[in-house]
């Protein structure tokens, strides 16, 4: 058993009213990073639970997560998908989380199983420490199964190899961003080369186009309201690419837009605000179908506090024909 002082116990409840911090687990946990993620179905439209369309998107499904095995299972900024079902997410406290997706028989989401949590490493190789160096919030998955995470606060792209070594600096945009604000959208770009990635400012909308071979160049400037900052990017088959926008306020609450682009521009749009199932999404995933339409992942960042919810939210999407 632990003996605390009665300065320690001070220091220990004045952090805990910090921050509404989820609750630690109240039983002794395995040793290991597997964890158990439970998953709660919601609908999309508390207010009309017949809604299963926005638009062209069909809703697909769409889950509460939590985990009672840990206190790192929240702040998920950025996500990918792989095989359909393979779920790799970070952290904005430096975690990666690993999962695997549960699809009934019609295709619906319904749950995750074999949920794993790690703490990112630095340079040598040891765990982050502190939010300057651990704010992870975008991530590309190259075809190699090298990972690249954008980092705020501290600013940067760092390269983790498939093989678990140490990660590296990986090239990043020359541009100064907000301390809260900067390269939120990551993404691999893998129609321009197998190291090649996408990277985009939250609050400018700018993107850069980078290669581990060659640096980052400036490429388009994503339009929108000024309210809104630009949090995520995957590409799609056939040139196209999905950008995910967010906003709040404290009169209307989280806001998002999807957005799909080709080389001629905006394509579709869905747009989710109050009464639907809402929170502050993040990150995006897409996996293709074979009959080109696309499924949409989005996830939400909890920002580590109990009157927010960790969504995970699926949507179909098939490009209509011209």
């Amino acid at each position: 058993m632990r003996r605390f002082t009665l300065t320690a116990l001070a220091a220990l409840a004045l952090a805990s009213c910090a921050q509404q911090a989820p609750a630690l687990p109240t039983a002794p946990l395995p040793a290991g990073p597997a964890i158990a993620i439970a998953a709660t179905p919601v609908p999309l439209n508390p207010a009309d639970p017949t809604q299963d369309r926005i638009g062209d998107f069909r809703y697909a499904g769409g889950l509460v997560l939590s985990s009672a095995d840990t206190a790192r299972f929240h702040g998920l900024s950025d996500m990918a998908v792989r095989n359909g079902v393979d779920l790799t997410a970070v952290s904005d406290e430096g975690d990666l989380i690993k999962a695997r997706l549960v699809l009934d028989k019609a295709g619906r989401l319904v749950g995750l199983t074999g949920g794993k949590v790690s703490a990112l490493t630095g340079l040598d190789g040891k765990p982050l420490q502190g939010k300057l160096e651990s704010d992870s919030e975008g991530m590309a998955l190259l075809a190699n199964g090298d990972m690249l995470i954008s980092f705020e606060q501290r600013h940067r792209i760092w390269l983790y190899p498939a093989d678990g070594s140490a990660p590296r600096q990986a090239p990043a945009p020359d541009a100064s961003f907000p301390a809260n604000g900067g390269m939120e959208a990551l993404g691999p770009a893998p129609e321009l080369g197998p190291d090649a990635y996408v990277a985009g400012g939250e609050e400018s909308g700018q993107t850069w186009t980078c290669r581990l071979s060659a640096g980052c160049a400036p490429g388009e400037v994503i339009a929108k309201p000024a309210e809104f900052g630009l949090v995520a990017v995957t590409r799609l088959p056939q040139g196209r690419t999905a950008w995910l926008l967010r906003a709040w306020d404290p009169v209307r609450g989280n806001r998002i837009a999807l957005t799909i682009h080709d080389a001629g521009g905006e394509i579709a749009r869905m747009e989710m605000a109050r009464p639907l199932t809402i929170d502050n999404f993040e990150a995006i995933a897409a996996v293709p179908a074979k009959d080109g339409s696309v499924r949409f992942y989005l996830l939400s960042d909890d920002n580590f506090q109990s009157s927010q919810r960790t969504l995970l939210l699926a949507f179909d999407w098939k490009p209509a024909r011209r």
